[in-house]
């Protein structure tokens, strides 16, 4: 008869296992999650950086509210853009996006970022500028 702590250590295990798998999070949660960061990078590296041409500053007289407004349509834009792995006990998110031109003088930025999701977390592990076409 084997010791009592092989049964115990794999029924913990199993348990660990489902909890990690029952909180492993999903599309609509990393829609929401890819959302907010893209509104934090935009703000900090269009409006705040003053990116922007100045015509265009002077038309857009809050461009961090006109972003934040842009939050669905953001994240709906990063989902359609991202591959997920699905681990049962964790995902990983692949995206890469930007490259669009906005104006003669403004094209978004190329971005690439991988994301580990697990345990109701996001957590980015690596994002890089891609070089323009």
């Amino acid at each position: 008869m084997p010791p009592l702590w092989i049964p115990c250590t794999v029924l913990a295990a199993a348990a660990g296992a489902g909890g990690l798998a029952l909180t492993n999070p999903g599309p609509e949660e990393f829609q929401a999650f890819a959302a907010q960061r893209l509104v934090d990078t935009i703000t900090r590296e269009i409006c705040q950086e003053k990116v922007l041409p100045l015509a265009l500053r002077l038309v857009l007289q809050n461009c961090p509210e006109l972003v934040a407004s842009q939050r669905g349509v953001l994240g709906r834009i990063a989902l359609q853009h991202s591959q997920r792995t699905n681990l049962v006990v964790a995902s990983v998110y692949r995206t890469e996006l930007g490259g669009q031109r906005l104006l003669p003088d403004l094209q978004l930025p190329r971005y690439r970022a991988t994301t580990l999701a697990g345990a109701g977390q996001f957590l980015v592990v690596n994002t890089s500028a891609m070089p323009q076409p």
